[in-house]
């Protein structure tokens, strides 16, 4: 007697059948359940399928009371037993998170499998179980500004719903830009070969990248000098002056770097009303979106670059800035103040609950 199945059962059986990542006793299983829907006998389907008759009348039944979902049921007690047991495993992850041995900053497979006499594919397999990266980490820094939320707030709040009649300008430098040399020519990409370059370089001097990101169309404005003292950002705040028509206000979005707040700098913003400044909490250059773009330039035009000259890097970002501007792409600013803060407070929560066997630097004693 056939066995039965809805049109839906029959085309999801074949989905798992075509799946890669299907295990094979799912597909075993999917294929007696076809096999019997087709009207074979349990020992036609056992002789197609190299299995027992008493395998091929099982999951006949099962599929037929329980519906095709049950292919996928595994009964306790079935499968390889583990080899270690659950307080065995703990102690690996423990020892995992815990202080590493005396001279080396962070754990390796091999060095977790010698420690705990266990093979170094366990020490992965586990590791990956419980996605631990002891060999990965990552940078991080909480601002410690008295007037974070009110900082913050002013800035997002730009983001989010800019001023009619006004623009809002993210202006910061990138500095130390280095003009560096291959020592000989690299190879050109080809089919079948990345592009090659040489390990070492000639340093062949420095440039500083003054850059206003306006946030609606995405218009980068830019301008290279050698120094970043407050005498070349007044220069680019006048160019700023000229590139903007004078009816529209600009509001600056800055860091709180030295030259931005210099007295003379001030000054000359008092006698521009037209610029209106917005100063970001400290350490906290990832609210200032021209930092996004700094990262697509350096990846774009700077890193892979070889420049015999100051004034090739210089020509290499103004031949980048105006392929950018060319068309324009903004960065969509979507992060609200109160979802900002609650991932700070979680990782201010994470700072304060030192776990058990972590090790973190003393800070420094303060001077008398």
């Amino acid at each position: 007697m056939a066995l039965a199945l809805s049109v839906d059962d029959q085309e999801q059986l074949h989905k798992w059948l075509r799946a890669p990542s299907t295990p094979q006793q799912v597909v075993l299983r999917s294929q007696i359940a076809l096999s019997a829907h087709e009207g074979r006998q349990d020992l036609e389907i056992a002789a197609q399928l190299d299995i027992n008759r008493h395998t091929a009348a099982l999951w006949r039944g099962r599929v037929a009371k329980e519906g095709a979902g049950c292919v996928w049921d595994i009964r306790p007690g079935r499968g390889r037993k583990p080899r270690y047991a659950k307080k065995r495993i703990q102690q690996i992850i423990s020892a995992t998170v815990g202080a590493p041995p005396k001279g080396i900053t962070h754990w390796s497979c091999r060095e977790m499998a010698r420690a705990q006499k266990i093979s170094k594919s366990t020490v992965n397999r586990l590791w990956q179980e419980y996605n631990l990266k002891p060999h990965r980490q990552k940078g991080f820094k909480l601002s410690k500004d008295p007037r974070f939320l009110e900082k913050l707030t002013d800035v997002v709040g730009l983001y989010l719903n800019p001023p009619d009649k006004s623009l809002v300008l993210c202006v910061d430098e990138k500095t130390q830009i280095q003009a560096l040399d291959r020592t000989q020519p690299g190879l050109p990409l080809k089919r079948g070969r990345a592009g090659t370059w040489t390990h070492d370089y000639v340093r062949h001097g420095t440039t500083c990248l003054f850059a206003a990101l306006e946030i609606l169309e995405g218009k980068v404005v830019g301008q290279c000098f050698v120094r970043h003292r407050h005498q070349e950002f007044l220069k680019f705040l006048k160019q700023l002056d000229r590139e903007f028509p004078e009816q529209l206000t600009l509001h600056l979005v800055m860091d709180n770097y030295g030259t931005h707040k210099h007295p003379r700098v001030e000054q000359w913003l008092r006698s521009h009303p037209r610029f209106v400044s917005h100063y970001i909490p400290t350490s906290s250059s990832w609210l200032n979106q021209v930092e996004r773009w700094f990262g697509e330039i350096t990846r774009k035009a700077i890193r892979r670059g070889a420049f015999g000259s100051v004034e090739e890097l210089n020509q290499a970002i103004e031949n980048f800035l105006a392929h950018w501007n060319q068309n324009p792409r903004p960065f969509v600013w979507t992060a609200t103040v109160t979802r900002i803060m609650e991932k700070l407070q979680r990782a201010k929560a994470a700072l304060e609950r030192i776990e058990p066997g972590c090790t973190t630097r003393k800070p420094r004693k303060k001077a008398k």
